[in-house]
């Protein structure tokens, strides 16, 4: 009967064991090429979000933060709030447009691009004296406030005070903008009669530069913060 058992068990002995599961290695697998492209996406994904996040921190003790706060503060003791606005160059319009849109007029981005060109083209001396060039200050000659015209209406220059004037005028309405620091400014206070456009002028919102938002009433911001 031993004699039995040891040949039973020379005879295991020399099996060769091919499942996995019995401690044989697997074969490595190659890693494709695209799934080489995804990992090295996710790691660079990875990267940004967390530039992002360092970013995110530094700016609650930055400028940007701070001008933030202020002028929400300033909204929140109106019952408004702020109403985000892409930073693409139209800002001015756009925050200008969807102020209008609360009271049912439609007019568009490029719609009020176009009219200020007009007004301002057809108002010359109103505005040609206050333009200057930023390299020298030489004051602009006919010809380049022609173009400086051209540009509000077809390409994505930046607007200011002076289409700010332009647009009240256009549209018979006050215009306030509210800043961080310094008082309100108001322009076209002979509209008052009409319900203002209200918008915010951020001098550190955007690593381009200056920039406009619109705003709207707290309860909207509220009931959307219970909703999320």
């Amino acid at each position: 009967m031993l004699e039995c058992q040891d040949a039973v068990t020379e005879g295991v002995g020399g099996l060769q064991v091919t499942d996995t599961a019995q401690g044989q290695q697997p074969q490595k697998q190659k890693v494709s090429k695209a799934q080489k492209r995804r990992e090295k996406k996710a790691a660079k994904d990875k990267e940004r979000d967390q530039r992002i996040a360092e970013s995110e921190v530094d700016n609650l003790s930055g400028a940007r933060h701070m001008e933030t706060q202020k002028i929400k503060a300033l909204l929140r003791d109106r019952q408004l709030a702020v109403k985000e606005i892409s930073s693409d160059g139209h800002c001015l319009y756009n925050a200008v447009a969807e102020q209008l849109k609360q009271v049912g007029d439609e007019k568009s981005m490029l719609g009020l691009r176009q009219l200020t060109a007009d007004y301002m083209k057809s108002h010359t001396d109103d505005f040609l004296p206050f333009l200057s060039k930023h390299d020298t200050g030489d004051p602009y000659t006919p010809e380049e406030f022609e173009d400086y015209c051209n540009d509000i209406a077809n390409t994505a220059a930046w607007g200011g005070q002076l289409e700010l004037q332009a647009l009240s005028r256009i549209l018979k309405c006050s215009i306030e903008v509210i800043q961080a620091e310094g008082p309100a400014i108001k322009i076209g206070e002979e509209y008052d009669a009409k319900l203002p456009i209200i918008l915010t002028y951020h001098r550190h919102m955007y690593g381009l530069g200056e920039h406009y938002n619109t705003v709207r009433p707290l309860a909207e911001e509220l009931a959307e913060e219970e909703d999320s």
